[in-house]
């Protein structure tokens, strides 16, 4: 059976995203003021994951269905480009196959250049991310999509300036069948790892901030 997870985490700070070590020096009150009355941006994230559960194996390339998930991610992006440090694709999956774990891409319906380098993951330190970098290509209205590593593979991690949960949720519930179960979940609820990997423990009664998405499911 496939375990299928969508986390989701809204209202973020973009300011969470900038460099701790920024420098405002050169800034004058007025500027601090203006700054401080402007509309605070926001960001959303979203982590997308699977269980193999008879198999326990982790990651969402696991699922008997990964190829029908990515066909539907894909989908859910049609008309826009998928850009990698190599170059660029018109698939998410073959931008995807391009790509090692900890390696982003930019998601945009229009050519930029970011510092890719600078946006790759350090997997030996599980830091790396440039959060000026990411800043400031969300606030371009693209998409960052991050190929995370996972036990048995890997997962996705996409972050947008918009909200895009409802689009998500209608891509993906289409996949609901006996053997792909859909949770929908509130990351700020489910902070710990046995709280991530619940299905290995209470998938039938899962705890406060993870919901089953079913066939009649609305928003």
């Amino acid at each position: 059976m496939d375990i299928f997870k969508l986390f989701y985490n809204h209202d973020l700070r973009l300011d969470d995203l900038a460099s701790p070590n920024g420098n405002s020096s050169g800034k004058s009150d007025g500027d601090r003021l203006a700054k401080f009355m402007a509309p605070d941006p926001t960001y959303s994230k979203f982590y997308i994951t699977g269980t193999r559960l008879e198999d326990e194996k982790f990651g969402l390339n696991t699922l008997a269905k990964a190829d029908e998930v990515i066909k539907q991610l894909n989908n859910a992006f049609r008309d826009l480009i998928f850009f990698i440090e190599e170059g660029t694709f018109n698939s998410l999956s073959e931008a995807l196959r391009a790509i090692e774990t900890g390696q982003a891409m930019i998601i945009n319906d229009k050519d930029i250049s970011p510092n890719f380098s600078a946006l790759s993951i350090d997997e030996e330190s599980d830091v790396g991310r440039e959060k000026n970098e990411i800043r400031e290509i969300l606030q371009s209205k693209a998409y960052v999509l991050y190929k995370e590593k996972a036990h048995h593979g890997y997962d996705l991690h996409l972050f947008s300036e918009e909200n895009i949960y409802s689009a998500l949720f209608e891509t993906f519930k289409p996949l609901i069948d006996d053997q792909f179960r859909f949770f929908s979940i509130n990351s700020k609820k489910m902070r710990t790892e046995r709280h991530f990997y619940f299905e290995t423990w209470k998938l039938d009664k899962p705890p406060h901030g993870a919901e089953e998405v079913l066939p009649e499911t609305v928003l």
